[in-house]
């Protein structure tokens, strides 16, 4: 059961008030988020003073930015697929912990070298916190029946995770003056004991894991770990020389090619793959949603660190005074972000974002060393536009997008792509800068964001499946944190557009099974328009055999020794098996003619609802290597029902077709498919499932 890991619609003890998102549950998760950016981004003011009290080059100290960079790149995405699959809460406790070493490692480090160790575990630490955000956060609005993002918490999530990393210089500017630059370590010691305080007190627990399934040999296939170290060598190598630019290393580009290639080779037949190349190729509006990330990053970076060192080179401001000129950047950047991502809105924040962007960036080309203050503020406000309206537009995009199964990997993807945008900026800072930080190095700088500007605006205008999502499926929302809203996000009222559907996983044809269970003549004709359901489910078995996939057969038929074994207790059974009814060589019981199985089947009889309890349909789903299920059946509220509740907990990705199953009582029909089913399944129709295979 997840109700313990993952929240419910029952509000969990610490939750008195019912609500879904209340500030016990959000807090932590924010608190946490908010420790990547701004050690990110507060060590730019302690390089100097560093390297003075360490007697080293002030070139030599941007280790201590690009070991943070490097290790949350690659612990970003890893981080969410353990969370997936260990559970966010432990995750995201190990991460906090981590961040607390960290600090303690940097505030008494004696040298470069345990600098480095230390920003490495920071870094490390900090990564944790997003993925394992949005793993929790998806969970429980599933589990709450919320259809869709919550607006109000992915807009928390953006101020923590974006906004703040505007406020590390002047922060650290603060810090570093007045007591040193070990401070810009120590200072994750008091906030990393208040994460760790509330998340132990309010994050809910993850379930216990399986002794079977917490084995080293498990978890490593669970979590693809040949695909991670490839992952994490194609990525440092990458890095690496990218950031040796202008001087290219080019060990780096051979070692990242020669990872590159047998890591791909990897992804593309890993069964549970880490990078899901295939899933990311079929999965457009993701792939979009990274690039755009990475390139309005590097625009808001490059103003963050490009023009902080203009501004000193240049202008001549001190450390201090050129942190607070970016400060208004990171204050209109959290202020706009809660109330954008309440909205639920995509591609309008997004093209705004791109039109603030280019914006910025000719008034970039615009700034001299003679501008007044105010016009330097100015630039700055426009890029705190484009950041609020990028990270909320982006978030809400990838929330929508990624399959609920995968999303703590994909939100560390996304954050890694945003880190390459990070890592362009400060490349593309060092050519234009290479002589020094000039006017004319600023306005290259400002042509290089203005084509950066074009390319995310053409990425946003030409999505047409962010002008379908305009079109159809915007709407005003507000937290979600009460049950009312719950109850208009899952029903809007009249007028009021339908609310964002997530984007399907993709189906993996030769680990996928559809279930026929309970077509059988004395169950057919007990639902309206059988010929019908029969003819939709007899195209989608069609579906599955074109494209190698299995199909299994499931009948409810009973022997003699199964009458007899059936106790007084079971309210539906036992009433059956006194009346010696639906025996299995009867007529009624036979699989109807027009869907019958054919050789290589899966064929099982139960003698209960369900269609895995009673039988040994489980194992031979395994044995095939069966993943996917896709549920059909009658009726909606016995085998269908029961097989879902059973097959979910034992982690197969399932897919009801909404078409392909029936009720005797259209109502009870309704109810299962729009309330119950949507927080353990996939819903599709025929149509939908016949798009995917052909995507497959």
């Amino acid at each position: 059961m997840r109700s313990t890991a993952a929240g419910t619609a029952e509000a969990p003890a610490h939750d008195p008030q019912h609500k879904p998102f209340a500030w016990p549950f959000t807090t932590p998760l924010y608190v946490g988020s908010a420790l990547n950016p701004i050690n990110s981004s507060i060590i730019a003011t302690a390089m100097v003073p560093i390297a003075a009290e360490l007697n080293v080059s002030i070139g030599a100290t941007a280790v201590l930015v690009s070991s943070l960079y490097l290790a949350s790149a690659v612990s970003q995405p890893t981080a969410g697929k353990l969370a997936e699959v260990l559970g966010p809460r432990r995750v995201f406790l190990s991460g906090i912990v981590l961040v607390l070493l960290g600090g303690l490692v940097g505030g008494f480090g004696q040298n470069l070298a345990t600098l480095t160790a230390a920003r490495v575990l920071i870094g490390i630490g900090t990564s944790a916190a997003f993925p394992c955000a949005m793993v929790m956060i998806r969970r429980r609005a599933q589990d709450s029946g919320l259809d869709a993002p919550p607006g109000g918490v992915l807009g928390g999530l953006a101020i923590a995770g974006m906004a703040t990393a505007a406020i590390g210089p002047p922060i650290g500017g603060l810090l570093v003056g007045a007591a040193g630059w070990r401070w810009a370590f120590y200072i994750n010691l008091p906030v990393t004991l208040i994460a760790l305080f509330m998340a132990l007190r309010w994050l809910p627990e993850d379930p216990p894991l399986d002794r079977a399934d917490s084995t080293f040999r498990t978890i490593a296939d669970r979590i693809d770990l040949s695909g991670i170290i490839g992952f994490a060598a194609t990525t440092t190598a990458l890095v690496v020389f990218l950031m040796g630019l202008p001087q290219p290393t080019w060990a780096a580009l051979v070692v990242f090619v020669v990872a590159a290639v047998p890591t791909v080779w990897w992804e593309l037949r890993a069964n549970r793959p880490f990078f899901d190349l295939r899933g990311l190729a079929a999965n457009g509006a993701l792939t979009r949603t990274y690039l755009r990330q990475a390139l309005t990053l590097l625009g808001t970076y490059t103003v963050m660190y490009g023009m902080t060192q203009w501004m000193q080179a240049a202008h001549g401001y001190s450390t201090v005074q050129a942190g607070l000129l970016l400060l208004p950047m990171g204050a209109v950047s959290a202020l706009l972000s809660r109330p954008l991502a309440r909205r639920n809105l995509v591609r309008g924040p997004l093209i705004t974002a791109a039109l603030t962007m280019l914006l910025g960036s000719a008034g970039i080309m615009l700034l001299t060393s003679h501008s007044p203050a105010i016009a330097i503020v100015l630039v700055s406000l426009i890029f705190g536009v484009a950041s609020a309206a990028t990270t909320v537009g982006n978030q809400t995009a990838l929330y929508v997008a990624t399959p609920p199964d995968q999303i703590g990997t994909a939100a560390g993807l996304f954050r890694t792509f945003g880190y390459l945008g990070t890592i362009a900026s400060s490349v593309i800072g060092s050519i234009v800068f290479h002589d020094g930080a000039s006017d004319g190095g600023l306005h290259s700088l400002g042509l290089v964001l203005v084509a950066a500007g074009v390319v995310v605006l053409l990425l946003t205008v030409l999505d047409r499946r962010l002008m379908a999502r305009a079109a159809d499926h915007e709407t005003d929302v507000s937290d979600h944190t009460s049950d009312t809203t719950a109850n208009a996000a899952t029903n809007p009222p009249q007028g009021e557009a339908r609310m964002i559907t997530p984007a399907l996983p993709t189906i993996d044809p030769k680990r996928t099974a559809l279930l026929a269970m309970d077509f059988q003549n004395g169950i057919v004709q007990s639902v309206a328009e059988p010929d019908a359901l029969i003819e939709r489910v007899k195209g989608a078995i069609a579906g599955i055999r074109a494209v190698g996939g299995t199909i299994g057969y499931v009948r409810v038929a009973f022997a003699e020794d199964d009458w007899s074994s059936i106790p007084a207790t079971n309210k539906t059974f036992s009433g059956v098996g006194a009346a010696k009814m639906m025996h299995h060589e009867d007529e009624t019981t036979q699989f109807d003619k027009r869907i019958a199985p054919e050789d290589g089947d899966i064929v099982v009889r139960k003698v209960r609802f369900g269609a895995v309890s009673t039988t040994d349909l489980h194992e031979l789903l395994r044995e095939r290597g069966i993943e996917t299920l896709v549920l059909s059946g009658i009726s909606t509220s016995g085998v269908v029902l029961s097989t879902l509740m059973d097959v979910a907990d034992r982690d197969y990705q399932v897919y009801v077709l909404t078409d392909g199953v029936a009720d005797h009582d259209p109502e009870v029909d309704r109810v299962l498919i729009e309330k119950v089913f949507p927080s353990r399944a996939h819903l599709i129709d025929t149509a939908q499932l016949a798009e995917l295979l052909k995507a497959a």
